[in-house]
């Protein structure tokens, strides 16, 4: 009995030290410089306050089918490839970066009001300008558009807000510089689902109360937003609060100005060209062709960044690369899945809302909870226990279109919705552990003076994935 007791007492102190660094000790490690890009971020979680809305409106009012969904989804995400241009123009004028964030905010904004055009009494007169349905395109391409300006910035900021150097002037150790990084990078996935958690379930039961048009409306906060942290980010820096970092010798302003880099800019504006000419073309495939070439381009850029480091680094930057634009690139459901969820399972807009809403809260949760796990395991290790967990989260989806449901419902008195919100639960604690690691890496290994540019190149790879996403979808 005496030692049951005490391992009972164990238990209990075991997760008491859990909840105590993992669950809750990334509060002590809060910075007021990370504030600036966790704004930005933020307000990239809650564009998503209209996607349900989005839904119903693309299937009920416009004539696309999924798989056009699933090729503009290809086109909409290759913005975030052009990361690594905007990357090297943001180093270069590093000081003047805000205006970057000001850009992207005024775009998103034209994209919103498009919509509030198509959902609104305009529809009419935007007809006799261009088709509904190519107004519709325009503002999906635009959205990203907005999004990468604003977020070629934050990354770098995300760097910049991670001191190497304590108050009195003495190094941070290596494990204390890793640990502030993935402190940093999981505050900004979790603004990011956070931002997502919040507006999710609310847009889905404002839908049934207001117009869509009212719903895009007020989504024309979310610029403000972000513009919001560009205020934050001057005030600290005005207060000598952004960092308790010491500048490295040569740097201007926390680095920037890393000096132009032929390479980057050429290949970025050669692959704009073939994107654009491949875009309007008629040729079979193209979207085939652009995600080859994208892939080599950034292939090259890559080497481009790392070939005057050591073999080892080169192999370990390759390596992490290559597992995680495997993982990425796996294909989803698609379009189809949401249409068959509303038409065969009966989901509504606030039942889809609530998917989502739990779907988010449980990632954050999951966040908070596994952040000292992920900083002390390998990525290989992170990876390959992600991919059997995900194959065994896609199970009750596959049963529910054999009708599960009809089982579960005859037998056990709960049906699709029940199941559904048991699934959710079980996966999104896990959802978005994937990215934390491989964004702490590198951010810690960003160099100064071209951090943007780093951090463009590395995040464009890897965003490619997400191309090769709908691609395949």
């Amino acid at each position: 009995m005496l030692r049951k007791i005490l391992e009972i007492r164990q238990l209990c102190k075991s997760l008491n030290n859990w909840a105590r660094n993992d669950l809750f000790g990334i509060a002590k490690e809060m910075r007021l410089s990370y504030l600036p890009p966790l704004m930005v971020y933020f307000a990239a979680g809650v564009s998503s306050f209209t996607v349900i809305i989005e839904s119903f409106f693309v299937k009920n009012e416009l004539v696309f089918s999924s798989a056009f969904l699933a090729g503009l989804a290809f086109w909409a995400g290759l913005p975030w490839a052009f990361k690594m241009p905007v990357g090297q123009l943001v180093d270069m004028f590093w000081k003047r970066k805000l205006v970057f964030v000001y850009l992207g905010a005024g775009i998103m904004a034209v994209s919103i009001l498009i919509m509030v055009g198509l959902t609104g009494g305009h529809k009419e007169w935007m007809s006799g300008l261009l088709p509904l349905g190519t107004w519709y395109i325009i503002s999906v391409l635009l959205s990203p558009i907005g999004y990468v300006l604003q977020d070629v910035v934050a990354d770098a900021m995300t760097v910049e807000a991670v001191p190497a150097y304590r108050p009195d002037g003495s190094l941070y150790s290596e494990e204390e510089f890793g640990r502030m990084h993935t402190t940093m990078q999981t505050l900004g996935r979790i603004a990011i689902v956070g931002g997502g958690a919040l507006v999710a379930g609310i847009g889905g039961w404002l839908a049934l109360k207001f117009s869509y048009k009212s719903m895009y409306l007020a989504s024309l906060a979310i610029p403000l937003v972000s513009v919001s942290g560009t205020f934050v980010y001057l005030l600290t820096k005005h207060k000598g609060r952004l960092t308790a970092a010491l500048p490295d010798p040569g740097d201007n302003d926390r680095g920037g100005n890393g000096g132009l880099d032929w390479i980057i800019l050429a290949g970025g504006g050669i692959f704009f060209l073939v994107v654009l000419l491949l875009g309007v073309s008629s040729l079979s495939f193209k979207k085939e062709i652009v995600f080859v070439l994208s892939l080599v381009i950034i292939a090259a850029m890559i080497w481009e960044l790392i070939r005057d480091a050591d073999r080892i680094k080169q192999k370990e930057l390759i390596g992490i690369a290559v597992i995680i634009f495997v993982f990425r690139a796996m294909p989803t459901f698609g379009a189809g899945s949401t249409w068959w969820q509303i038409d065969k399972l009966h989901f509504d807009e606030a039942f889809l809302g609530t998917l989502r809403q739990l779907s988010s809260v449980l990632a954050i949760i999951g966040m908070f909870a596994l952040r000292g796990w992920i900083a002390r395991h390998r990525l290989t290790y992170i990876f390959a226990f992600l991919t059997v967990y995900e194959v065994l989260v896609t199970a009750p989806y596959l049963g529910l279109f054999y009708g599960i449901q009809n089982f579960t419902e005859k037998h056990f008195g709960f049906g699709a919705k029940t199941i559904a919100i048991v699934d959710t639960a079980a996966d999104s604690p896990l959802g978005q552990i994937s990215m934390i690691p491989l964004l702490a890496w590198i951010a810690k290994e960003a160099p100064l003076n071209r951090k943007a540019t780093w951090f463009a190149v590395m995040s464009a790879f890897t965003n490619l994935a997400l191309s090769a996403v709908s691609l395949f979808t």
